[in-house]
């Protein structure tokens, strides 16, 4: 499965999300994903599945509770997959923090008597 279209999905970009912050127990994931998705827990268990598979987490047990964290190598290869294309927004993005900086150097400059 490709990149995207395991990203594709809101479900699991969700999951990735709450991953994000930190190793979490599946038991953690599905009942936020099942209270802001109402999907049932194998249904969760089968985004957890296709992340594992496909290398954006990783999985490690800790008893009886399967601990979930963000792999961040296929996250990299899309870094660098849209890195061809930043020049798009990069620029604008520039263009709008100078303009910032300029506002707030005016807001601090004393008033002219």
């Amino acid at each position: 499965m490709h990149a995207f279209d395991v990203l594709g999905d809101p479900v699991r970009r969700r999951i990735l999300e709450l991953l994000a912050d930190g190793e979490l127990a599946s038991g953690e994931v599905t009942a936020v994903i099942r209270e802001e998705f109402g999907i049932s827990q194998p249904g969760v268990s089968q985004h957890l599945r296709v992340l594992r598979e496909n290398g954006f987490t990783t999985v490690r047990a800790d008893g009886a509770r399967r601990l979930y964290a963000v792999d961040p190598t296929p996250l990299q290869e899309i870094d660098g997959w849209l890195d061809r294309y930043r020049r798009f927004w990069r620029q604008p993005l520039d263009a709008l923090s100078t303009e910032i900086a300029r506002g707030k150097r005016q807001k601090h400059q004393p008033p002219i008597q």
